[in-house]
């Protein structure tokens, strides 16, 4: 029995016909069937892959889908999520579920502008733990399924137990006003907030509940059955078309089935649990869920067999929940849940296949092969796939695929072709009315039609120009071509022709031409009238015609025998199908090919396939003796030796018989000695030393030892080479070869011991290579010898003496002690007893410097250690130098090299650098080991960058210098600028031979001095300059005369003592004023530099006593007083540009003994609080910002909508950056959402970026986005910021105010002795005292303390640094204001004084007032004081009168000696605030817990992936992306402004400091080289000498982040939601949609034109939406309603 329920299904124009309408329940004994009806869905093939899931806590019970709100629903027990659909990222979860007591869940309050979310399957709902099913009224069981999660306004939580608060009906989609519900809901057929099985017929009430799904469609019904899936074609029953439509959810009546259906198993698999099927170009595609958590793919075919299967694991061991549905808004995505988590689902992707036949044969339903875009795709992505053979399907199989066949393909080259036929093959859509060509490369194309009326498709095409015919290869008689049809630009189809040429055929193979010519591919004749290869046959008609190669003329090759020089004799020779020659040769004998070719045509041959050889002897050469001569007889010569001529000539009697010959004669014996053991290989040289080997078997004896000849080194009667035995004992004898006749040797043959006593060196590295020297006697004795170490490895590059052998030494792989000894003939070996030290090998560290003129010859210095066991080092510069140069070792640590001259030379780019140890190549034994770097891949450790030559000239590039002789010579020589770094001692300047001495170098400048004569005979000498092998001549020097040198001195002489008369007493009176003026300046310049250094070392020892007692005092949870992340992001979002924040922070004026030690609260319309709107407007205000909401969380919506602001010219920077601040605040609940618009954007502006100038991208923030990365940055950094750097940058900023304290300040000006910029310098040298004042003050938990100040301080700044040592631990905003306190002096017991700015006491000078100080009240040093609040602040010269009097009392009469001599107290302060500096830098530069902040990370790595999908490979272009994106955009941001961070008082002086602190860190982010010099400005030049370490820090750190693995979107995601969670009722939300709406009227009519616009937004009619959000918020709802 079969019963159906109905489920209500939402209905939306998003949605696919996949989605499922019904549910059933089947019970069949004890067995549960699924039927499952076959819906066309359509989707892409092939690799299933989970592209997101999400893991839920507790287990699954259903899902449900919403397109249009692009959400899913997750219902799960005791929970229920609301998720994006694309990612499976959490937007918002509620604890669900029923509750004991409860008869039905709360219904949540109507509230406007919430999404609509589908009603979720009931079926498939599991009670959850502890809930009670209630009784229907007819006993069944009744479940409730509580309401999905609407889509929350941006100020409203969701909270369990709402429901929807609007019903979703038919129709268009269109949610029903307050109050209205769907008419079944009305009848009380389904109650609110979940579906009721009690009201079903009792016929179904009593059914065991399925987990099983039950969908409807076409005819096909599949299903699984205790783990066998079913088909069947049903007729009998058939869902009416308006069933099949959205409606069919709002039946008055349950669907059902009345008769059961039979049905056979397709598919066997165990564990079985859900399924979905598609039918797509004729098959089923069925997804099956099993109980182990994996989800197969099958293609049916439509007889139903099995064509291919594919499966993955969703999640092990957790089976797969019966709901699988498609994606409405991309069915290529299949949604399917486990017990604990939800899974998408990539179920096709075609682009694997590359070919026709690869992407046809995988019998993939989705994929088809896109004829003429030449790609395996979905059906929907190829163009016009609906028209025939556009689109092929994988159903007929790979003989579709398209080809095409050449007619004719093989071309004659003799033939004159105009044009070729290509038949076209496979299904290819008609050709007719396209732009065709044929394509033979190399942009060769030529015009291409089609032939009308053909049955198949022909293509005309003109052929290949013959001038453009490719090359023959060489010995190849054809060439081939390929030739593609191109269709609209692309080519199709391929297929290749041959050109051939019969007459080369016949010239390839000039010995074997007329066979060849038959035998080729070709049809090709043979011309014997002209004894060529034709084409034509009809060229030869008069000649003898040949049908085949048997006809061909040709040599029989047959043997015959030798033929003595000189001689006639016949060679038979055979021919087939068809006079003679006498052969000589002066060789002793010579091998004569035998070839046939015809007279008068000495380049054709008859055919011989089988080569003849003839050979040829002369007896008259060879045969210098007797032996040789009769030992030819072997060889078949027929030689004899004539005694009288003493020569051997040809034996023309055959019966005579050779005669004797000599004894033997041996000339030369080697070696002459040998070990006793024997084994040398003795080679006896001499005449008649056997006819042949077996004459000398056994003749050879040296004293009584027989030699062993060796037969395969017997050269007959020259040499013998036999292998001595052993001796008993040392002699020395003779040589004897006794044959028929006895010979024997003049020199003798000595058997000796050889000894072995030592070998030196004993040690050496690992490596090997070391040459090692082995002392004794006897050592040249043998002619083989090797030298062993430890037994086994051979010592190579032997050389030996008698009394020294040389070898290199082995590698090994471990350290140790082997053993040497020395093996003869490989007998034994002796000496083992001596032994070689394995050491550690030799390791280099450094070299330096890392450059290089090209010329080569600068001195490398290599330092490491073990360099005393190299015997020789060589240094090689890969593909840039020339040759290997030799180095020297100066000490175990120590090596120098010169460089090799560049070639190549291509660019700065450091080439790598390799050594050679004792011949080894050097590697990091780290890297591998030593002794196998041949097997492994080597990587130079070194690198050495190749620069241009350095240029000198002279002071005036002048090419003469004049000089005479005895006179001193000075030479100044100027340098281009280089990269090069040389040292003073690298110059060597010469003035011909006489070197000139090298005083003074600098970058720019060489002077050099001569002390000596530089007479000599030539007038003329060259000067060089000489850097390494680079060697200039910049002058020459042209020495004159002597007499003229005196004559011109006594004119000059004259002329400047008649000239000193007249000018005597106005240049001493000058000079005498000078000198005292100089003097002067002298000593106070060293006076001041002697107190530079002791400033700056008394200043930092106090600093750092001070900082070290700030810091002890220091409370961590109060005393660095962070400001709370709500008023962080609020200073940070709108600190000028938004209109909402200009002095709009309010600080309520506070009295200290009311407020002191409370925290006081800033005021920001963007914090939480109340939105103040009228109360008649607040109804439709609410639901007009509840939906204003909405659209703003559609993605498409709001890129559309940022960018019309955009294309505004009147929507200004400062409207931009307050849009991205307000856009910030409104989504900061969904900072998953932001990030995702947010990269959208950034997309765009790369686009727009990279078509320009990619490296100016980020630089400002002229647009939203780029604001929003700010603000995205300062969200994600702010833990990071608080955490790892805010301790550092506060102490820093303290460093800062109590060093500027330290010294004078000027009270007007703000001007300070001790300082960083050089516009705040106090350039007058005021001395000030320190007091130390004991004051008491009742507040701040302190009642009295030592302030330390100085005797110039006014009383308004001694009264600052009372305030701030007492309330150090306090925020600057709870501090009493100086205007609100009396300082009062107890001079006496008696005697007390209020000390004020101005008073009667006060100095009156040129006519005004001079500010009263410490020491005009003649206040002592340990002075009592008291501060307490005032009543009247009239007594007190406030801050305005002190700034509106500033001209008035600047005290001009002091006098400036050099103003700019104080520029060097910014050195002072420089280095007493380095420390603090640099713990600044570091912290933020460092990874906390190894690892960079996730936002850090994330967004580097979304760069490079840009960058890399726009082919953009410059790394320096990446570099500045990510110094724009975070030093820049946000660390930079925070330097100049610490009280976005702190509560803290930031004075301009302070901010100037912070000005130059962030010029140093921009600075040391960039990459471009800084141009410093005496014009530059100081905020430059006083860090530039740090910036380079700096910057080396900062390229390390994007190196670390860069190789860190990447982050995953989930990983991501989760901290963005973590982030989101913990602010998340920090602003209000409504205040910042309200501005953003002002926005959106002001240009309302450009937004709603962008949204027509835009197909995407037109479709979803987001522009009615959004007309609708106007109506409501300018109270015109009735309008709206009716426009729409």
């Amino acid at each position: 029995m079969l019963g159906a329920r109905e489920r209500e299904a939402g209905c939306s124009g998003g949605m696919g016909a996949e989605q499922v309408l019904s549910s059933a329940s089947v019970s069949v004994s004890s067995s549960v069937y699924l039927l499952l009806l076959v819906l066309s869905a359509p989707g892409s093939g092939r690799a299933l892959s989970v592209r997101s899931r999400f893991p839920s806590p507790t287990l699954t019970n259903n899902f449900a889908l919403d397109a249009s709100g692009g959400r899913l629903y997750l219902a799960a027990v005791n929970r229920l999520f609301q998720l994006s659909a694309p990612n499976l990222t959490l937007e918002a979860e509620a604890e669900e579920g029923p509750r004991r007591g409860q008869t039905a869940l709360p219904r949540a309050p109507d509230a406007p502008g919430l999404v609509r979310a589908p009603q979720a399957p009931h079926r498939q709902l599991q009670q959850a733990p502890g809930a009670r099913p209630r009784a229907g009224p007819a006993g069944g069981l009744r479940l409730r399924l509580p309401g999905l999660l609407p889509a929350p306004p941006p100020r409203q939580r969701l909270r369990p137990g709402r429901g929807l608060s609007r019903r979703v009906t038919r129709g268009r989609g269109r949610a029903r006003p307050r109050g209205g519900l769907p008419q079944h809901a009305e009848r009380g057929r389904q109650p609110r907030g979940g579906l009721d099985v009690g009201s079903f017929p009792p016929t179904f009430r009593n059914i065991q509940t399925s987990t099983h799904l039950l969908i409807f469609g076409n005819q096909w019904i599949s299903g699984i059955l205790d783990s066998h899936v079913f088909t069947k074609v049903f007729f009998s029953f058939q869902l009416q078309p308006e069933q099949l439509d959205c409606g069919a959810a709002h039946l008055q009546h349950p669907l059902s089935i009345l008769q059961p259906i039979k049905a056979r198993p397709m598919f066997t698999s165990p564990g079985l649990t859900s399924v979905a099927v598609s039918s797509v170009n004729n098959y089923t595609v069925v997804f099956l869920g099993t109980a182990n958590g994996r989800l197969l793919k099958i293609n049916f075919n439509s007889f139903m067999d099995v064509m291919s299967r594919e499966s993955i694991t969703i999640a092990y061991g957790e089976p797969v929940h019966p709901i699988m549905q498609f994606d409405p808004s991309d069915s290529s995505y299949l949604y399917l849940m486990t017990s604990h988590q939800i899974a998408r689902v990539k179920v096709a992707a075609c682009d694997q296949y590359t070919i026709c036949t690869d992407c046809l044969a995988a019998a993939d339903a989705y994929c088809g092969w896109c004829t003429l875009e030449t790609r395996c795709s979905l059906q929907h992505e190829c163009a016009n796939s609906d028209e025939p053979y556009y689109w092929i399907s994988t159903s007929g199989g790979v003989q579709q695929c398209p080809s095409m066949t050449i007619i004719p393909s093989e071309i004659n080259m003799e033939k004159e072709n105009t044009a070729m036929i290509i038949q076209m093959n496979g299904s290819i859509p008609s050709l007719s009315g396209m732009k065709m060509s044929c394509d033979y490369g190399n942009n060769i194309e030529t015009v291409a039609k089609v032939l009308s009326q053909s049955l198949n498709q022909y293509v005309y095409c003109n052929f290949l120009p013959r001038e453009k015919y490719p090359a023959f290869p060489s010995n190849q008689d054809h060439v081939i071509v390929q030739t593609s049809v191109k269709v609209n630009g692309k080519n199709i189809v391929w297929a290749n022709f041959t050109i051939y040429d019969c007459k080369r055929t016949g010239n390839i193979y000039p010995k074997t031409a007329c066979i060849s010519c038959f035998s080729a591919k070709w049809k090709c004749h043979w011309c014997t009238r002209k004894y060529t290869c034709v084409s034509n046959a009809t060229e030869c008609e008069d000649s003898i015609q040949m049908t085949n190669s048997t006809d061909c003329p040709q040599i029989v090759p047959a043997s015959v025998a030798p033929v003595s020089t000189g001689t006639s004799q016949d060679i038979a020779i055979t021919l087939m199908n068809a006079a003679f020659i006498k052969l000589h040769t002066s060789d002793k004998s010579h091998l004569f090919p035998v070839n046939l070719r015809l007279k008068e045509k000495p380049g054709q041959f008859i055919d011989s396939p089988q080569m003849m050889i003839v050979e040829i002897y002369n007896c008259a050469t060879g045969s210098a003796d007797c032996s040789q001569c009769h030992g030819r007889e072997d060889l078949g010569h027929q030689c004899i030796w004539s005694d009288s001529s003493s020569s051997c000539r040809l034996n023309t009697e055959v019966l005579q018989i050779p005669g004797p010959c000599p004894p033997p004669e041996i000339r030369k014996i080697e070696p002459l000695n040998g070990p006793l053991e024997g084994g040398t290989l003795v080679t006896i040289r001499g005449r008649n030393l056997g006819r042949r080997f077996s004459d000398i078997v056994n003749a050879v004896i040296i004293g009584n030892v027989k030699c062993i000849p060796l037969q395969e080194r017997y050269i007959v009667s020259e040499e013998i080479v036999c292998w001595t035995g052993e001796a008993i004992a040392e002699f020395s004898d003779v040589v004897t070869v006794n044959l028929s006749k006895e010979g024997k040797s003049r020199e003798r043959y000595s058997y000796v011991l050889p000894v072995v006593k030592f070998i030196s060196p004993s040690a050496g590295p690992k490596a090997g290579g070391t040459k090692i020297t082995i002392t004794g006697s006897n050592l040249s004795v043998g002619s083989e010898l090797r030298v062993l170490v430890n037994g086994t490895k051979e010592c190579t590059d032997l050389s030996r003496t008698d009394t020294t052998i040389t070898c290199t030494m082995p590698s090994v792989e471990f350290t140790a002690t082997a053993s040497v000894c020395v093996q003869f003939e490989n007998k034994s070996c002796i000496g083992d007893n001596n032994n070689f030290s394995y050491e550690k090998n030799p390791s280099i560290m450094d070299i330096n410097p890392k450059k290089s003129q090209i010329s080569g010859g600068r001195i490398i210095t290599v330092e490491g250690n073990g360099f005393l066991m190299a015997q020789n080092v060589s240094m090689v510069v890969h593909t840039v130098g020339k040759e290997q140069t030799n180095c020297k070792v100066h000490s175990d640590t120590v090596i120098t090299c010169p460089s090799p001259a560049a070639s190549n030379l291509t660019g700065s780019k450091p080439a790598s650098v390799d050594f050679y140890i004792n011949g080894r190549l050097y590697t990091d034994d780290h890297h591998f080991p030593f002794d196998h770097y041949e097997e492994a891949v080597h990587i130079s450790k070194f690198h050495l960058e190749y620069y241009p030559d350095p240029q000198f000239f002279t002071a005036k590039k002048e090419k003469w210098i004049k000089h005479h002789p005895g006179e001193p010579l000075t030479l100044v020589i100027h340098k281009e600028p280089d990269n090069l770094g040389l040292e003073s001692n690298e110059y060597e300047v010469k003035i011909g031979l006489i070197s000139c001495e090298i005083q003074i170098v600098s970058d720019k400048v060489i002077h050099c001095s001569v002390n000596e004569s530089l007479s000599t005979s030539e007038r003329q000498l060259p000067v060089t300059i000489q850097v390494g092998k680079f060697n200039q001549t910049i002058a020459m020097l042209h020495l004159g005369g002597s007499e003229t040198a005196i004559t011109v001195s006594i004119v000059v002489c004259s002329i400047l003592l008649l000239l000193s008369v007249v000018a005597l007493f106005v240049f001493c009176t000058k000079s005498r004023r000078a000198e005292r003026y100089w003097q002067k300046t002298l000593l106070q310049m060293e006076e001041m530099e002697s107190q530079i250094r002791e400033e700056i070392r008394k200043g930092f020892a106090e600093l750092q006593t001070d900082m070290t007692d700030l810091t002890k005092e220091l409370n961590r949870s109060q005393g660095i007083p962070f400001l709370d992340y709500k008023y962080f992001v609020t200073r940070t979002f709108f600190p000028k540009c938004s209109s909402l924040y200009e002095e709009r922070y309010i600080l309520p004026s506070q009295h200290l003994s009311s407020q002191m030690g409370s925290q006081v609260q800033e005021t920001h319309p963007l914090l939480l609080g109340e939105w103040k709107i009228p109360e008649n407007c607040r109804p439709n205000m609410e639901e007009g910002i509840a939906l204003f909401s909405t659209l703003l969380n559609n993605k498409h919506f709001l890129i559309v909508f940022v960018h019309a602001l955009e294309q505004q010219k009147d929507f200004a920077v400062r409207d931009r950056c307050n849009l991205a601040s307000l856009l910030t605040i409104a989504l900061h609940g969904k900072l998953e959402y932001y990030t995702s618009i947010m990269k959208d954007l950034l997309v765009d502006l790369i686009d727009a970026s990279a078509s320009k100038n990619p490296k100016l991208m980020l630089r400002r923030t002229e647009s939203v986005v780029e604001k929003m990365l700010t603000n995205w940055m300062s969200i994600c950094m702010y833990s990071f910021l608080r955490e790892t750097v805010g301790e550092p940058f506060f102490l820093l900023l303290c460093a800062i105010k109590q060093q500027i304290n330290k010294g004078s300040i000027d009270a007007i000006t703000g001007k300070a002795r001790y300082t960083l910029n050089e516009e705040w310098l106090l350039r007058e040298n005021i001395e000030a005292k320190p007091r130390n004042l004991n004051v008491s003050f009742q507040g701040c938990g302190m009642d009295s303390l030592s302030v330390r100040v100085m005797d110039t301080d006014t009383l308004s700044q001694v009264k600052e640094k009372i305030l701030e040592a007492f309330c150090k631990n306090i925020p600057y905003s709870q501090w009493p204001r100086v205007e609100d306190v009396d300082l009062e002096w107890f001079a006496t017991s008696t005697d007390s004084y209020i000390l004020r700015d101005l008073d009667d006491t006060s100095v009156m000078e040129d006519g005004r007032k001079k500010l009263n100080t410490l020491a005009h009240y003649k206040i002592p040093d340990g002075a009592s004081l008291a501060m307490s609040l005032t009543d009247n602040k009239d007594t007190t010269l406030s801050r305005d009168e002190l700034n509106e009097n500033k001209r008035s009392h600047r005290q001009s009469h002091r006098k400036k000696v050099l103003p700019e001599i104080y520029l060097t107290r910014l050195l002072s302060t420089k280095g007493t605030l380095q420390k603090f500096l640099d713990d600044l830098f570091k912290a933020i530069l460092s990874f906390r817990d190894e690892k960079p902040p996730v936002a850090i990370k994330y967004f580097f790595d979304f760069l490079e992936e840009q960058a890399e999908k726009r082919g953009i490979s410059d790394p320096d272009t990446l570099h500045i992306w990510k110094t724009n994106s975070l030093p820049l955009r946000f660390w930079v941001n925070i330097l100049k402004n610490p009280q976005f961070v702190f509560d803290i008082d930031k004075t301009d002086h302070i901010d100037a400091c912070l000005s130059v602190i962030a010029q140093a860190f921009i600075d040391a982010c960039s990459i471009s080289d800084l141009q410093l010099g005496k014009d530059s400005p100081t905020n430059k030049l006083l860090y530039a000498k740090e910036i380079p370490e700096y910057r080396k820090i900062v390229q390390k750190y994007y190196k670390q982040i860069r190789d860190m693995p990447p982050l995953s979107e989930q990983e991501m995601n989760a901290h963005l939601a973590e982030e989101s969670r913990k602010y998340r009722n920090e602003f209000n939300t409504n205040v910042a949609m309200t501005e953003i709406y002002k926005y959106a009227k002001r240009y309302r009519n450009q937004i709603v034109s962008a949204l027509d616009s835009n197909p995407t937004t037109r479709r979803t009619q987001l522009q009615h939406k959004f007309e609708q959000v106007i109506a409501l918020m300018e109270d015109n709802i009735y309008e709206c309603c009716s426009e729409a």
